[in-house]
């Protein structure tokens, strides 16, 4: 704390998921609360990052060493849990989606991975700064059932299974929204149109993912705006 000072996060260094596992720390009073939850397991301390936005990538590779990548997605959480994701991400470069695809194939060799992995990346200035990973399919990904050429689930069996990796394509523009705590009317979500009614038959719960919806479409506008009408229905 006294070489990065006050407002950082600690978090623990595996299964942090939808924001298990972290404390923001405001002040040197925060610590030893801080401490005493985490405390007893590998910690990461790392200075409190005011990003632009946060995006993710996701990244495949077969046994063979062939790599694939997705296009990046933008994501929006509230209260540590992923809401929604963008995809492809709006606003874009061609240099942004290189400069995460360069940094996402060094991980996959460095590690000899086989199958899709997740990094997911605070955009800042024109620059990207890793933030978590994900060694699994991911839920910034689930979009990719509908609206990618190959999904991620079929490209990580592809990998795992030693075949040749599908296109990472996207089919134009999907919008992937999460159900969190409690499930909507079925009919009421699909009669919006354009989407895809992802349950899990989970108990609902809150804070608990039930499932996600998938709005696809050929227009970024149209689907983001019938996603903004549909996230106000949930």
């Amino acid at each position: 704390m006294e070489a990065l000072g006050t407002l950082a996060v600690v978090k623990t260094r595996r299964l942090g998921y939808d924001g298990k596992g972290q404390r923001i720390i405001q002040q040197a009073t925060d610590v030893q609360a801080a401490w005493n939850t985490l405390q007893g397991q590998p910690l990461i301390l790392e200075s409190f990052v005011p990003f632009d936005r946060e995006v993710s990538l996701l990244s495949v590779r077969g046994r063979d060493g062939e790599t694939a990548f997705y296009p990046l997605v933008e994501n929006y959480h509230y209260r540590g849990i992923l809401r929604r994701s963008n995809a492809p991400a709006p606003a874009t470069s061609p240099e942004l989606q290189a400069q995460a695809e360069a940094y996402g194939k060094r991980v996959l060799e460095a590690l000899d991975y086989v199958g899709v992995l997740a990094i997911e990346f605070f955009q800042q200035d024109g620059r990207l700064l890793a933030n978590e990973m994900a060694p699994r399919v991911h839920n910034s990904g689930h979009w990719t059932i509908e609206g990618a050429e190959t999904s991620q689930f079929e490209n990580h069996l592809r990998a795992v299974l030693g075949l040749p990796l599908g296109s990472t394509a996207p089919r134009g523009h999907a919008v992937m929204l999460n159900l969190i705590g409690t499930i909507p009317e079925s009919t009421a979500v699909l009669e919006a149109g354009n989407t895809h009614l992802h349950l899990y038959a989970k108990e609902p719960r809150p804070g608990r993912k039930l499932g996600h919806i998938t709005l696809r479409g050929d227009d970024a506008d149209t689907v983001r705006s019938q996603a903004d009408a549909l996230e106000q229905l949930l």
